[in-house]
């Protein structure tokens, strides 16, 4: 015997309700798959069943419940190592002892390093059959405990990272409203801004994580809003040039108000905070900048914003018809607008609006 656990396994009493441990036997030779029955299912304990070779095995492993594999290294056809691999990678829950006649340290090695739980020399004796029956069901069984275990704890942490997630989709949320609320916009428009942002970047095949991010950060585009006075912020006519000069300090704002928190959903809120008033032909605010300078998240919240200003009431003036805002956005392409952002925008009204 060259794998041998705790002697004591071997004494433990038979366990008191439920089935018990069966042991599939594995072995060319007729007498000694008996032998090795005898041995296992003495004092009552297990239960056992044989196969002659690797092909029977697999399909009494397959169509039937095993707790335990004895498996003779030398079988007719396939070899009892490929046995083993085979149910290590698709019988995980099943424990695996090796049984050879030859008591070799390389092939005791080899049997644990493929997963096997132990290894069994010829001429077998009933007390180290059981010993070693005992600890490698044993092992098996806390195995299972400590994988469930596992599982349970990934749960868990699944659990929590979910609550925290809509926790933090909550408070980006209820920010984005408390400015909306300020300046008198409705609640619908940050999740407009949010959702149809989504589906633009979705259109230009942005991976779906980056898309879901938009989805979250966009809303907070116009955040730095909060630090523009009431009497610009809510002025119902033409504002004048130094009005407007302050009134566009709202995106650097929003940036500073955002950045830094360590947070990708903020970080991103903040770089959309600071570029969505930027045009594709350098025109914008705060930094004019243009084109590919402009980061994707700035342009496509631009396309989003500034169909949802035009075409529903602002106290500066009413909502335009929809085909009038349309007109208007395209005479902006390549100018205010990112010309392949505008085109999926256009492309994608009818799932904007619906």
């Amino acid at each position: 015997m060259s794998y041998q656990l705790d002697a004591a396994a071997s004494e433990q009493p038979a366990p008191s309700g439920g089935p018990l441990d069966r042991v599939l036997i594995v072995d060319d030779e007729e007498a000694v798959r008996r032998m090795i029955a005898r041995m296992v299912t003495s004092g009552g304990r297990w239960e056992s069943d044989t196969a002659a070779d690797a092909a029977e095995a697999r399909t009494m492993l397959t169509q039937e419940r095993f707790s335990l594999v004895i498996c003779d290294v030398r079988l007719p056809g396939e070899s009892g190592t490929d046995l083993t691999r085979w149910i290590r990678e698709n019988q995980p829950d099943v424990a695996v002892l090796m049984a050879t006649g030859i008591d070799d340290p390389e092939m005791a090695e080899a049997a644990l390093e493929l997963g096997a739980f132990g290894y069994l020399v010829k001429p077998f004796k009933r007390h180290e059959v059981q010993i070693n029956v005992a600890n490698a069901l044993q092992r098996r069984r806390l195995e299972l405990e400590n994988r469930d275990h596992r599982a349970l704890l990934e749960q868990r942490v699944e659990e929590r990272t979910e609550e925290l997630r809509r926790s933090h989709e909550e408070t980006i949320r209820r920010l984005s409203l408390a400015i909306e609320y300020r300046s008198r916009e409705t609640s619908e428009h940050v999740e407009r801004i949010g959702e149809g942002a989504a589906l633009l970047a979705q259109g230009l095949g942005l991976e779906p994580a980056r898309c879901e991010l938009i989805r979250l950060a966009a809303p907070l585009h116009d955040v730095g809003k909060i630090g523009i006075p009431d009497e610009i912020l809510l002025k119902p006519g033409p504002l004048t040039e130094s009005e407007r000069a302050r009134m566009e300090e709202h995106a650097e704002f929003g940036y500073r108000l955002l950045t830094g928190s360590g947070s990708e959903t903020l970080e991103t809120a903040a770089m959309i905070a600071w570029t969505h008033h930027e045009h594709w032909d350098g025109l914008g605010y705060p930094r004019g900048l243009s084109g590919q300078e402009i980061p994707i998240e700035g342009r496509i919240t631009a396309v989003m914003d500034v169909f949802d200003a035009l075409t529903h009431d602002r106290v500066y003036r009413p909502a335009m018809p929809i085909h009038i805002a349309l007109d208007e956005m395209r005479d902006e392409r390549g100018r205010h607008f990112d010309p392949d952002v505008l085109d999926v925008f256009l492309d994608s009204l009818d799932r904007l609006r619906g």
